[in-house]
């Protein structure tokens, strides 16, 4: 089922009336565990050093990823392989920033208002997601161009980072803490010895195709 985390904010940090929401996911290509999303509104001064997520190392990741959660205000929103299954994974992604916005916003002041949602990418929920009530707009290469998505891809990243190391612990042999759930060999080579497990999305090819074999 698709779940949200709440956002947060603390310390002296300000933030104008209308908003910039920046939103990214992370999980689309793997073939095992959640889609994840992440909307962020930066706070004054925004933390230094934001990047894509994927050309931060690991360190520099979970050192921004504190900064923002204690700093900036933030929502995850989080889509299970069953439901990405049944909607694809382009419509579980939609979901998944519609979740991740939705719980930003509900933690947000009553005079505070959304000026407009970017996202990483070329297409939006707008008109997609029946939930999605916000102005969109989509930027390709967003998370290296606009800061607000950066934070955002690193919350992602991290959320969903932390989802596959935990279930490496229940299903070691496919490498998760390792892969993040992608098609490595590692990862192919334990689906073809030890089958799929509840965590493997039933869709994506690789996996599906155990089912002929």
């Amino acid at each position: 089922m698709p779940s949200t985390m709440p956002s947060t904010a603390s310390g002296a940090t300000t933030f104008s009336s209308m908003l910039t929401i920046g939103v990214d996911e992370a999980g689309r290509g793997p073939l095992a565990g959640p889609v994840v999303a992440a909307a962020v509104v930066l706070c004054k001064p925004r933390p230094s050093g934001l990047d894509d997520s994927k050309k931060l190392s690991a360190k520099r990741r979970a050192e921004l990823e504190s900064v923002i959660k204690r700093r900036c205000r933030w929502g995850v929103g989080v889509v299970e392989p069953e439901e990405i299954d049944r909607l694809n994974i382009f419509g579980a992604t939609m979901l998944a920033m519609t979740l991740a916005v939705s719980a930003l916003c509900d933690q947000l002041a009553q005079d505070e208002g959304v000026g407009e949602v970017l996202i990483d990418g070329n297409l939006t929920p707008h008109g997609r997601r029946p939930e999605w009530r916000w102005p969109a707009r989509a930027i390709v290469g967003g998370d290296a161009l606009e800061p607000c998505i950066s934070a955002a891809s690193i919350i992602a990243k991290e959320h969903r980072d932390r989802i596959m190391r935990a279930a490496a612990v229940d299903h070691p042999h496919y490498g998760w803490e390792r892969n993040a759930g992608y098609g490595t060999p590692e990862h192919l080579a334990a689906l073809r010895t030890h089958g799929a497990t509840p965590l493997h999305r039933r869709s994506f090819a690789p996996v599906a195709q155990l089912s002929l074999l």
